[in-house]
Formats: structure tokens, C-alpha cells, sequence
């Protein structure tokens, strides 16, 4: 169930590389509101080019929050952000401004918007398993198990994505029923009056997928592979999370001499416009989701705020 505390919130989502950044600062400034980040690798510190955070001055022109909370060794799960996204919310109250969350991730976006479906804790020794089978037999291999227990969620998930595999198989391991069911009660329906409205940016997928291959040029003449050396030469290893996230794995690769520069910028790309085209069809299937093209208007904010 959502919280009160987001009833009056805004929300900006949208695939990477669509231009959120951007409209977000202006129209923060036009809605008298403090910005909220939505993005799961945002909240580490020191992963900054790599994820187009909003730059110093960004945030002096308007308050930003759960940017730079977490070091890159530690984690973070779905239901940490919602917490600590509450709290921001309460904050920014007292000012007497309104919370406007800015940011790509689906999962986030979901829970914001519905709450955490109630699944069973975590298992470590049982995570630990199907993580080593996972390197032992390959990520398809622990797909297709997924796929012959829980077929709903091994469609939603690429094979690559083995914390979120490893989660649905755990689930399944534990209570003996798919994660799809759990998620039910959890999933979008009939949409209450007072949920918050959300505007996806939706620009022509040509136009978008040439902005996200510049960018990804442009976060490597900005010192990318530097970035990450420094993060890898920290006193402790990165998370799984931080290791994982687009862009850091691929030069981490790079790095250990797995490929060559150009390839990696290249890999970097084509992943990028992939999540870009993932992160559409999870927003297509939440129905608060209000699609609008690369720009805003004003009408565009009142629709979205009033209806």
C-alpha cells in the first residue's frame, strides 16, 4: 500500500539517456519542490560520471536528496530506498514544499507507487547456492531453471541479471510458490485517486538511442575509466550492486584486460540503449505512467498533478 507521505508527490521517470536531468532542475524550481532521487546507483559516492549524477551546481540551484548516501561497498535493497524516501518526503514537507522524485528506476518507481509485496526474508546460505551454481553452470543455465518453475518471472528477467533470478528461484525454493504470485496483490490495478501522478519521458526511440551513444562518448573523454580505477583502488571491494551497474562492469572488464577500449564503449552503448528499452516496457506497464515526448509544458505538469 503507498504511503501517505507520497500522495502529494511528483514523479519524473523515463528510460536512461531521455533528458531527465535537465527538465527536472527547471521544473522543480516552476513546482516550489526538492528533488528526490530514483536511481539505485545514484546513492553511491564516488560513482559520478558513470552515472550522470547531477552536478554541484545542480544541486546548489535546487535540494537534492539520496544522491552520495552510500559508500560503493555497501548495498542497498528496494525496501531501504522506500524508507529513507519516506523520511526525505516528511523533510521536505516542513518547508512547505512538495517531494519531486526524478529518476529511471522501475523497481523504485513500483514500490513508490504500490508498496513492498510481502515475500519471505532473505535466505543466505540458500542465495549463496544459486549464486555459485550460477558461475558454475552459467547464467542461462539458472534462467531456464527459473523458467520451468516461474515462467512469468524468467520472461521479465534477462539472463544476465542474476541477483534478480536468484531472488525469483529463491522465493520459489522457500515457499514453493513463483514470485509472480507473491507480487500479485503488489501489482498495478485498479489506480487510486490520490496515488501520484508520474510523467515518462517517451522521446523517438531513434532520437534517444543516438543521445544515450553520446553520452556514453562523452562519459569517457569525462574520465569514465579514471572513475572507476579510483573506485577499484578504495580500502574496500565494491558491492555486488556497484560492480554490477552499466557502464562500471563493463570497464572493470576493461580494466582486468578482458577487452579493448573501443569494444568496451561500444559494449557500453548497445547495453545501455538495451536497459533504455527494458526500463519503457516496465514503465508501459504501470498505469500511473503518463507518457509525454522530449519536452514538457506546463499543461503537460497540470494534467499530470490534477487528474
Amino acid at each position: 500500500m503507498i504511503a501517505d507521505v507520497f500522495r502529494a508527490a511528483v514523479v519524473l521517470t523515463g528510460p536512461t539517456g531521455s533528458g531527465k536531468t535537465r527538465l527536472a532542475l527547471d521544473w522543480a524550481e516552476r513546482l516550489n519542490a526538492e528533488i528526490v532521487s530514483m536511481d539505485s546507483m545514484a546513492v553511491y559516492r564516488g560513482m559520478d560520471i558513470g552515472t550522470a549524477k547531477p552536478t554541484t551546481a545542480d544541486r546548489q540551484r535546487v535540494p537534492h536528496h539520496l544522491i552520495d548516501v552510500l559508500d560503493p561497498w555497501e548495498s542497498a535493497c528496494v525496501a531501504w530506498w522506500l524508507e529513507r524516501a519516506e523520511a526525505c518526503c516528511r523533510d521536505i514537507a516542513t518547508r512547505g514544499k512538495r517531494a519531486f522524485f526524478v529518476g529511471g528506476t522501475p523497481l523504485y518507481l513500483k514500490a513508490l507507487l504500490y508498496g513492498l509485496f510481502d515475500g519471505p526474508p532473505a535466505d543466505l546460505q540458500l542465495r549463496q547456492r544459486l549464486e555459485e551454481e550460477a558461475k558454475r553452470a552459467g547464467t542461462a543455465a539458472l534462467h531456464a531453471r527459473l523458467a520451468a518453475v516461474d515462467p512469468a518471472s524468467a520472461k521479465r528477467l534477462h539472463p544476465h541479471d542474476v541477483r534478480r533470478v536468484v531472488r525469483a528461484l529463491e522465493v520459489w525454493e522457500l515457499t514453493g510458490r513463483p514470485m509472480t504470485e507473491w507480487q500479485r496483490e503488489w501489482s498495478p490495478g485498479s489506480e487510486p485517486a490520490d496515488m501520484p501522478r508520474v510523467l515518462c519521458l517517451d522521446p523517438p526511440r531513434a532520437e534517444l538511442y543516438a543521445h544515450i551513444d553520446a553520452r556514453v562518448r562523452r562519459m569517457f573523454a569525462g574520465g569514465l575509466v579514471d572513475e572507476v580505477k579510483a573506485l577499484r583502488s578504495l580500502p574496500q571491494p565494491l558491492s555486488r550492486e556497484a560492480s554490477q551497474a552499466l557502464g562500471y562492469k563493463e570497464v572493470l572488464d576493461f580494466l582486468d584486460g578482458h577487452a579493448e577500449y573501443e569494444e568496451t564503449v561500444a559494449l557500453v552503448q548497445t547495453r545501455s540503449r538495451n536497459f533504455a528499452k527494458r526500463q519503457l516496457t516496465w514503465f508501459r506497464h504501470m498505469p500511473a505512467c503518463r507518457f509525454v515526448g522530449g519536452e514538457l509544458t506546463l499543461a503537460d505538469w497540470i494534467a499530470t498533478i490534477n487528474t
